[in-house]
């Protein structure tokens, strides 16, 4: 038996293995989420075997509920809500290699000392993983600010890790661990991963939702070393790792460093008032006309926000772009790493609304091409198309890759108002004379858009 549970976690390991790099491509990625998937009830049904296992009623009705839940809300949740159900399921992992940690300690049976050490150091990260991933998700679903700051929040933050570790090391060194020790290590871990993510502005929640991923598979990974199940080690090492590397990404993308994400507050409140205001003035364009000249232009570029996932935009956008190709019109869809609230959150939109994977650029694919555009249509980004990022050294943007829309020959932007992006930035692009924006709900625009272009 033992034989069969170690092929079972093997194979499970190499389906989490194949699923993850089937994921790497937009081609391949739902049959990746396949293949992990069937990884996940081949890891999960064999533990029913495991030498020794009791409790398979609550183990049972446990599965029963958490699946159902998981799939009645997977089914209903809206594309522009899923950001914040990325946040709080990932969340739940971190939780839940914090609870191993919890029961391990409380028992106190540890085939090493270094397997003691493991516990503490998986449930440490697993709480911090946890309750950061629930104020991420607050701040997404509109339940709280989208950020606090408060003086010397950093001292805070500090004191508090700084006891979350001493604690730490006291159950690390303790033959039996007690009960109220256990519990302050546990609240003083949740309460710094509340503190951690407060202070952090909405534009910077695709890197800290890619940062918690990451932890959430190291506590995974430690906690299966504690327990001595394989499958736990490698489908938690392979989730740290690859969160990891698209955490690191993500700031990349932003050119800011993680701590500067992490400690700056950057995002929290608007831009300073002594900001240079952008020369010129917004010019305002009706739909007739912009329809008008992106139905006589050559080459359009179409970059997407997260304005568009609001309106729910994605579907019209793409009935738009297929009606000016059937007039000849080369269009293409450009997208920034961290446009969204979430890592690749337009290209979700752009596939559910069944565009090609084969017009969908990255920013360093496209960003030559803007120069030739007739038309850059922005509908609903902001601080990813912002000029300022290569101009002024003072923006707090400044030196972040964007997306050159400026350099198209016109650029027409498709906003709700007149207000600034997510990170309190004042847009110079729709200052430029080569700019003219079109107020209204992305959905309801694209419409008129489709209409318009119609009617020629």
């Amino acid at each position: 038996m033992n034989l069969l549970i170690q092929l079972s976690y093997f194979a499970a390991a190499v389906l989490f293995i194949v699923g993850l790099k089937r994921m790497s491509s937009p081609v391949t990625a739902r049959g990746g989420i396949v293949w992990a998937g069937a990884g996940m009830v081949v890891a999960t049904l064999i533990t029913f075997f495991w030498p020794g296992m009791q409790n398979y009623v609550w183990m049972t009705l446990a599965l029963l509920i958490g699946g159902g839940l998981a799939w009645y809300t997977g089914k209903k949740v809206a594309m522009t809500d899923m950001p914040q159900m990325i946040a709080i399921y990932n969340g739940m992992g971190g939780g839940a290699a914090a609870a191993i940690a919890a029961v391990e300690l409380l028992r106190g049976e540890f085939h090493a000392a270094s397997f003691q050490v493991l516990a503490v150091i998986g449930g440490l990260i697993g709480s911090v993983a946890f309750s950061g991933s629930m104020v991420a998700f607050a701040k997404l679903q509109g339940l709280m600010k989208r950020s606090l700051l408060f003086p010397k929040q950093q001292l805070l933050n500090l004191l508090v890790f700084g006891g979350a570790l001493v604690f730490a090391l006291v159950l690390m060194g303790a033959d039996h661990p007690g009960g109220f020790t256990i519990l302050l290590f546990f609240v003083l871990a949740l309460v710094f991963g509340v503190l951690m993510t407060l202070p952090i502005g909405g534009a910077d929640m695709p890197v800290v939702i890619s940062l918690y991923n990451a932890l959430t598979g190291l506590a995974v990974a430690f906690e299966g070393f504690v327990l001595g199940n394989a499958a736990m080690i490698i489908a938690g090492t392979v989730v740290g790792s690859a969160g990891t590397l698209l955490t690191q990404l993500m700031a990349k993308a932003m050119n800011r460093s993680l701590s500067n994400v992490l400690f700056s507050g950057f995002g929290s409140v608007a831009g300073s008032s002594d900001e240079a205001d952008p020369e010129g003035s917004m010019k305002e364009v009706d739909a007739a006309d912009a329809a008008v000249m992106m139905a006589y232009a050559d080459k359009v570029i179409i970059v997407p926000g997260y304005g568009m996932a609001v309106a729910q935009a994605q579907h019209k956008v793409w009935e738009f772009a297929q009606l000016l190709e059937s007039r000849d019109v080369s269009v293409k869809f450009a997208i920034h790493p961290v446009a969204g609230r979430m890592p690749g959150h337009m290209n979700v939109l752009l596939a559910e609304a069944g565009v090609p994977y084969d017009k969908i650029y990255d920013l360093d694919e496209i960003n030559n091409e803007f120069a030739q555009a007739d038309v850059a249509l922005v509908i609903g980004a902001n601080d990813v198309v912002n000029p300022v990022a290569r101009s002024n050294p003072d923006s707090p943007i400044y030196g972040m890759p964007i997306l050159d829309v400026d350099r198209a020959k016109n650029v027409i932007v498709v906003k709700r108002g007149k207000g600034k992006g997510f990170s309190g930035v004042e847009n110079a692009l729709f200052f430029l004379d080569n700019t003219r924006m079109l107020y209204g709900d992305g959905q309801e625009v694209a419409g008129q858009l489709i209409a318009e272009v119609k009617q020629l």
